[in-house]
């Protein structure tokens, strides 16, 4: 996984994510993604948006395969999901801005693997697949050290059993933090 170590004032990811959901929270307004900064109008990928308030993740959603048409819309609408629709959380409110943490993370490309032994939960997130069945889990998340443990919050996110026949790809991301 790649880092970004640039401070969370420049950092355009996180200020574009910031934005989104102070604009649609405060005012109901969703943030055109042209005038984000050229580098997010000139790329496509998927994107995964987390919201943490005070360390406790409050919202994360987000998408496999990019659905916009850049990936400035793409970060702009999964930060506005995380949000205000994760269905394990309810809609974040105003009063809560002010205490929240953002994590941006770009997805790379997707490959295949024979079995867990090509995975590591620090290095690549996982993708679990069966029919229109698909579980993902993020790399790098605390409490996920071996891959067995992250093919089997993927398989569960995905509905899935592990008896189950299911494909299973790794991923990497490129994550832009930044911290109250």
């Amino acid at each position: 996984m790649e880092k970004d170590e640039a401070s969370s004032d420049k950092n355009p990811y996180v200020e574009l994510a910031r934005k989104a959901i102070e604009a649609y929270i405060r005012h109901g307004r969703v943030l055109s993604g042209e005038h984000a900064d050229l580098l997010l109008r000139n790329q496509r990928a998927g994107v995964f948006m987390c919201i943490k308030k005070r360390g406790s993740l409050r919202g994360c959603i987000g998408t496999i395969h990019p659905v916009r048409k850049n990936l400035a819309e793409e970060i702009i609408h999964n930060a506005i999901s995380a949000a205000t629709r994760d269905p394990r959380f309810p809609a974040l409110t105003e009063d809560e801005l002010e205490d929240l943490s953002f994590s941006v993370d770009i997805l790379g490309e997707r490959e295949k693997v024979a079995n867990m032994s090509q995975l590591d939960p620090r290095k690549y997130g996982v993708i679990v697949k069966s029919g229109p069945a698909v579980g993902l889990l993020l790399p790098d998340l605390e409490g996920v050290d071996t891959p067995e443990a992250q093919v089997k919050i993927a398989l569960r996110k995905a509905g899935l059993s592990p008896s189950e026949k299911y494909e299973l790809f790794r991923f990497q991301v490129t994550r832009h933090k930044e911290s109250t």
